[in-house]
């Protein structure tokens, strides 16, 4: 599907390949000869997404831009690059030639440099770096700038990193601690819904 979202419709080449059950919603830009597989969902909420050339977005993948009044999480994913079947890629920028496996997350302001890779089940966490051709091992975890990568079993000294980068405060305006607050969880779900309420005027373009 093709859906024009806060009246911004996609620009796709006419050399790239949509798969009739792809989502493609708001702001995207596809560039030339890129592929984007069936059931892939690209959403532009807020924020564009750009698609480089040659990509490939395979089967269940997710790229999720965003953006406020207060935060913008632009995603780019630059020339040559592959993102494998259901991972989940949101607000960050992924230079040329990188290869992101099946299952893995990319959060918010990441910032992957050119060559990178992310196999199996990886993340790479908000604000996090990669360096040029820089690789996370299968399950791992980045975090930071310069980036440390983690063991799945390295649970104290991951969350006491992850910690320090204030994924609440960078992505929903909440203070470290806040988030176990039922009133603020709820705050958060108003904010939340009420953004997310943009698409009840979305046009659908194409089936």
């Amino acid at each position: 599907m093709i859906i024009e979202h806060q009246g911004k419709q996609p620009r796709i080449h006419p050399s790239a390949y949509i798969a009739p059950t792809a989502v493609i919603s708001g702001d995207v830009e596809i560039g030339e000869e890129s592929r984007i597989l069936h059931g892939a969902i690209l959403t532009a909420e807020g924020a564009p997404i750009r698609v480089g050339r040659h990509c490939i977005v395979m089967e269940q993948a997710v790229i999720r831009a965003a953006g406020g009044k207060q935060r913008s999480f632009p995603a780019s994913i630059g020339d040559f690059t592959l993102i494998g079947p259901h991972a989940y890629v949101v607000g960050c920028t992924i230079e040329e030639q990188c290869f992101v496996a099946t299952g893995t997350m990319i959060f918010n302001r990441a910032h992957l440099k050119r060559g990178s890779t992310v196999t199996l089940g990886g993340i790479v966490h908000i604000g996090t770096t990669l360096e040029e051709g820089q690789h996370v091992p299968i399950q791992h975890v980045a975090i930071g700038t310069p980036a440390t990568i983690f063991a799945p079993s390295d649970t104290s000294p991951m969350m006491e990193a992850l910690g320090k980068q204030g994924f609440g405060n960078m992505v929903f305006g909440l203070q470290t601690g806040e988030k176990s607050r039922p009133e603020v969880v709820e705050e958060w779900a108003r904010r939340y819904t009420r953004g997310l309420g943009t698409h009840l005027a979305d046009v659908l373009l194409e089936e």
